[in-house]
């Protein structure tokens, strides 16, 4: 019998080993790198997917290519938001590199568009696929019931800039009269660290 309870307790730290850790990529872009903590027990679905692409090396040549801004929205924008968009840039039309992924409300997550979280671009739930936004300062109207988008589901928060946010909002300072950049400026690499 103690040999058995001994056994048990020598196989918890294998169990504890075992449970998903957060993972860590870095981004280059123009003006340094960043790095974003994703935790895949938070956001499975999305946070696959985002690995997916880091790992098959999709954005290696991906965009920063909108920047978003209290200036550059319409003023009769009701609930404005700031974000730095980047991804692949892929036109409306165009097959995705990867299938789209089913849409993880922040209801289901718990995450929330605070500074700096990463979160997933997208038309209808149920659309993302390699396009995505980082919060610059905190962004409840992106949340689930938030009214950014009418559906009310909001988007799917992922992820967290760890290290690099001034980098982030060295990007987010280029944004001009427009929202989507006439030269948009490559990344890349992005890969695990």
């Amino acid at each position: 019998m103690q040999r058995r309870h001994l056994l048990s307790l020598a196989a918890l730290p294998l169990i504890a080993d075992a449970a998903p850790a957060a993972v860590r990529t870095r981004v280059d872009t123009p003006l340094g790198p960043f790095v974003i903590a994703v935790d895949p027990a938070v956001a499975p679905v999305t946070v696959a997917n985002y690995l997916a692409y880091v790992d098959q090396h999709l954005l290696d040549q991906a965009w920063v290519y909108r920047l978003v801004t209290t200036a550059n929205q319409t003023p009769d924008t009701t609930h404005k938001i700031e974000v730095v968009q980047w991804g692949l840039n892929l036109p409306d039309d165009a097959t995705p590199r990867l299938p789209a992924i089913a849409h993880e409300t922040t209801k289901a997550t718990g995450l929330r568009h605070r500074d700096g979280t990463v979160s997933m671009a997208r038309g209808a739930p149920g659309t993302a696929t390699a396009e995505f936004f980082i919060c610059i300062g905190d962004q409840p109207a992106l949340d689930f019931g938030g009214l950014r988008n009418p559906d009310g589901q909001g988007f799917a928060a992922f992820g967290q800039v760890v290290q690099g946010m001034a980098v982030v909002r060295a990007l987010h300072a280029k944004a001009g009269a427009e929202q989507w950049l006439k030269a948009p400026l490559a990344i890349g690499p992005v890969q695990r660290v």
